[in-house]
């Protein structure tokens, strides 16, 4: 069977592919920042000190990622509606799971962050009165995120490339998008190829700013 791609022209790929490309950038961002937001807290609550706060924190980030990401898609899209007593939908179900799942990644990410500015800085902010809040807030995770950015960046690569897992509930994704349109033309191998070679230009973008980034943080430094 000889490959055939006539099929491929602007009607295709805005009726099919701009659609579900749209969706996995929505999902990438609002679970990168959620991820971002929620990873820092938990962050935050390991390096704390409070056995009551380091304990719940530590098993929140240890128990996710132990478990595979298409295992806690399902978990969310089948359990949550059982929970609340209605149905949810594909996509709300993974911007949900995405952002919890990937909040257990972003910390460990801004812990390292956070451990890497000098301790010096920490004490010198409690010696000009500053609280605990206010020396994280104002000092260590500015430092941390400028440290971490390049590192933070890769991980939203590869956020962005599990995204293809809503395929497993049915959200319409990407790889959703040629998928319905590899159906509809009757050329799935085509469509599939042509979506790896989408994600393969994307994320490779993606790295190449991640590389100059990193150049540049390194100048800085």
């Amino acid at each position: 069977m000889s490959l055939d791609f006539s099929f491929l022209d602007w009607h295709l790929i805005s009726s099919f592919i701009l659609k579900g490309l749209g969706f996995s950038f929505q999902l990438t961002l609002i679970a990168m920042l959620g991820g971002i937001a929620l990873g820092t807290l938990l962050a935050l609550l390991r390096l704390s000190g409070k056995p009551w706060l380091v304990l719940p924190a530590a098993a929140y980030v240890n128990t996710l990622r132990s478990i595979p990401l298409v295992m806690v898609i399902l978990w969310f899209f089948l359990l949550i509606p059982l929970l609340i007593g209605r149905p949810m939908g594909a996509e709300l179900s993974a911007i949900i799971t995405f952002t919890v799942f990937e909040a257990a990644y972003y910390s460990e990410i801004m812990r390292a962050g956070i451990q890497s500015v000098p301790k010096g800085q920490v004490h010198a902010g409690y010696a000009v009165g500053m609280t605990y809040g206010q020396t994280m807030q104002l000092i260590v995770l500015p430092q941390a995120f400028r440290n971490m950015l390049p590192v933070l960046m890769t991980q939203t690569i590869i956020l962005f490339q599990d995204t293809s897992l809503v395929y497993a509930i049915g959200a319409y994704d990407l790889l959703k998008g040629f998928e319905v349109a590899g159906k509809n033309f009757n050329r799935p191998v085509e469509t599939y190829l042509l979506a790896s070679i989408v994600y393969f230009v994307i994320c490779f973008s993606l790295s190449m700013l991640v590389r100059r980034l990193q150049k540049k943080i390194a100048i800085i430094r």
